[in-house]
């Protein structure tokens, strides 16, 4: 019989180990596939991503490729960028597919609204960054360039640059997510966040400052959005989690110990002193009846 149940074991493991190399075998074909297919327009894309850049340059002045493979490499590297980043949906299904049948009902409930919203806001901290972000910021950095300096970016720096500020945007985007399954969880509280909303401002602007370039442009430019998203997020953790704020505050409300008159009972597990006395008397009988019999 144990023999039964670890073989049974030892093939569910196997089974699980299976599926898993399956979904990272697809999770793998599907980002190669996106990848060649955007490969082929790798040209249009870099072109597309330099536009901010390019729009701010003067005239006259063009982007400069320092290394000798940089022409070939750099739009390959954004080409291989773009494929994992526009198969993160499949991805993240391949993902639930594995997990979603040891959850709970309530919490595929929860995690597939989370998931999608998180995927969405990702996008949208990206976007936000290309198409209102990277204008401000290059058309300070020239603005400020001394006079006589003709600004000529490396395109693999300019992308380097790019991707640190899609990423930083784009992970500061989920913080509306990550502040409504705080309170889901019961960590906290709105109203505990609120009060800490100080240490808060600054701690946006200290991850602001590690994750964008070492300017102050940049780093108010992604603090800024994350206090706003921050504020999102305890608007909708009000909205949709009434009843687990209301039993988080009514957890924290309430006595942290609760004082219990300890009884006869609660002490020997007898429901008098009389008992007690009447087991020791017939100890004390039956010992002296032992006695007894040995002499």
């Amino acid at each position: 019989m144990e023999n039964e149940n670890n073989s049974a074991a030892e093939q569910s493991l196997m089974d699980h180990l299976v599926e898993l190399r399956d979904r990272l075998m697809w999770i793998v074909l599907v980002i190669l596939v996106a990848f060649l297919v955007l490969f082929a327009f790798s040209e249009d894309l870099f072109s597309f991503a330099a536009k901010p850049l390019l729009a701010q340059m003067p005239e006259g002045t063009s982007m400069i490729a320092t290394g000798v493979t940089s022409p070939f490499l750099v739009p390959l590297k954004l080409a291989l960028l773009l494929s994992v980043l526009l198969t993160i949906p499949h991805t993240l299904h391949q993902i639930w597919a594995f997990v979603a049948p040891g959850l709970y009902k309530h919490e595929k409930r929860l995690a597939v609204p989370l998931l999608i919203s998180s995927v969405l806001l990702f996008y949208c901290g990206i976007a936000f960054a290309h198409f209102i972000i990277l204008p401000i910021l290059f058309k300070f950095f020239l603005g400020v360039a001394p006079e006589g300096v003709a600004v000529m970016t490396d395109i693999g720096q300019y992308l380097d640059f790019m991707i640190a500020i899609f990423f930083a945007f784009g992970l500061a985007f989920e913080i509306p997510v990550a502040t409504f399954l705080l309170i889901a969880a019961g960590a906290t509280t709105p109203a505990r966040l609120g009060e800490k909303r100080p240490y808060i401002i600054v701690g946006a602007f200290v991850i602001g400052m590690l994750l964008t370039p070492p300017d102050v442009i940049s780093q108010t430019l992604l603090a800024v959005p994350m206090l706003l998203l921050f504020e999102g997020g305890l608007i909708m953790a009000r909205i949709f989690l009434k009843e687990k704020i209301s039993s988080t505050e009514a957890a924290d409300n309430g006595p942290d110990y609760e004082i219990v008159e300890e009884s006869t009972e609660n002490r020997t597990g007898f429901q008098s002193e009389q008992e007690v006395e009447d087991l020791f008397a017939e100890m004390e009988r039956r010992e002296s009846e032992i006695e007894g019999k040995k002499e």
